[in-house]
């Protein structure tokens, strides 16, 4: 990816985290977010995914709903996102990028990857629009 596009990105990220509501602020207090510009190809098999601009973002961790009161040995909760993904899904038609729908996809993604961290599965965010 070329560094503009890059900081482009990361610049509307930033915009997007700063508007967030504090309790957005709070949550990501919890967990460790890293910004990639593309999962790793083995993580694609893994998840059984052909292209690497199919995934937007993805958490890594335990659930706080399915934490022991008693957890050691497990790697810190984290979030991942990845710009190509969120970015292929806000190109218009003409394959521009809308920055209104950059924000939108940014803002979608890390609230999805959090509900993800407090125990909803797909279906659930689904229901809520995430």
């Amino acid at each position: 990816m070329k560094a503009g596009l890059r900081d482009f990105f990361d610049q509307q990220l930033e915009a997007v985290v700063a508007e967030a509501p504090q309790a957005v602020h709070d949550l990501l207090d919890e967990v460790t977010l890293y910004v990639e510009d593309h999962p790793e190809p083995r993580l694609l098999r893994e998840l059984g995914l052909r292209h690497r601009r199919s995934l937007c973002g993805l958490y890594s961790g335990v659930p706080l709903t399915e934490r022991p009161a008693t957890i050691s040995g497990v790697l810190s909760e984290a979030i991942y996102l990845y710009r190509e993904g969120i970015l292929a899904m806000s190109r218009d038609g003409r394959g521009r990028i809308d920055t209104g729908e950059l924000r939108r996809q940014i803002q979608i993604t890390l609230l999805h990857e959090l509900g993800h961290h407090h125990g909803l599965d797909e279906q659930e965010l689904a229901q809520l629009g995430y």
